[in-house]
């Protein structure tokens, strides 16, 4: 059994405070009083009043969630229909393409995948806005969905599906009533996977969007390239706490289900 010696401690205690002091630091400024970041003048909420009066992070914060929310539901359906066909469609023509094209977006560099789309929007005359960038997040986070959804079906149990077609199913009903409840738990981690990626994207975002459409991402970019504000402290300080929400929360109901699972097999177990 590994000892934690003072050398693990020590290590432990550097790597967190590497990674989540700027956040303490960045928290604890977003209460300044003063107008410069760096120079502390008292205790205020002042910055998260004007931030809720921005008129701009409100409508990029708006555009953020409606793209994140649209292109995760498409790249969840794509990924997961995707998914099955490769695991379940067996060998057909052009089936190392189609795998090849799922996934290369999983090492096709940001910058290309931006680019070309670009120019694909261009070509074909299409206006860049909110419906350019769903398009491009759908086209790279559709192969995240696909990789997590293609885990849980390669360990899938097929005599459940077998049952349910004997007991007469047609494959869409097994498919309904059998196969998706039980690939459930991987077809949501993508779609929460997808919409992370789709609210942290920046670099692609800023390829397809336009004038009228701009994502919250750029949108701090640009803020920040002309120098750091107390509004910008408050505005991340705020998505740092939306995280550490959906974090807890999602721990929590993992724990509870794990409770509940390990109880109904306890009970089955002395039936």
């Amino acid at each position: 059994m590994t000892r934690f010696t003072w050398f693990n401690a020590t290590s432990l205690t550097l790597g967190f405070a590497f990674l989540y002091l700027p956040m303490v630091i960045l928290i604890i400024f977003s209460f300044n009083a003063s107008n410069l970041v760096t120079v502390w003048a008292g205790f205020s909420t002042k910055w998260y009043g004007e931030l809720f009066q921005n008129e701009a992070y409100l409508d990029a914060a708006w555009v953020t969630l409606q793209v994140a929310v649209l292109s995760s539901t498409i790249a969840t359906v794509l990924g997961t229909m995707a998914a099955y066909l490769l695991i379940r469609g067996g060998r057909f023509a052009g089936r190392t393409l189609f795998s090849g094209m799922i996934y290369a977006p999983l090492v096709m560099p940001e910058v290309i995948t931006g680019l070309s789309l670009l120019l694909l929007f261009i070509g074909i005359g299409l206006d860049r806005g909110v419906l350019t960038i769903v398009l491009a997040h759908t086209t790279f986070s559709m192969c995240f969905v696909s990789v997590v959804v293609s885990s849980r079906l390669t360990s899938f149990d097929r005599s459940l599906e077998e049952a349910a077609l004997d007991l007469g199913c047609t494959p869409f009903q097994a498919f309904r009533l059998v196969t998706l409840p039980i690939i459930a738990p991987a077809v949501i981690s993508g779609w929460l996977l997808a919409f992370t990626l789709s609210l942290d994207d920046l670099v692609i975002a800023s390829f397809t969007s336009g004038p009228s459409a701009t994502t919250l991402p750029i949108k701090l970019f640009s803020a920040i390239r002309l120098g750091v504000t107390p509004e910008i402290n408050a505005l991340s300080t705020l998505l740092i706490a939306v995280v550490t929400i959906g974090v807890i929360t999602a721990s929590l109901i993992s724990k509870r289900q794990a409770v509940l699972r390990a109880r109904d097999e306890a009970q089955a177990a002395r039936a």
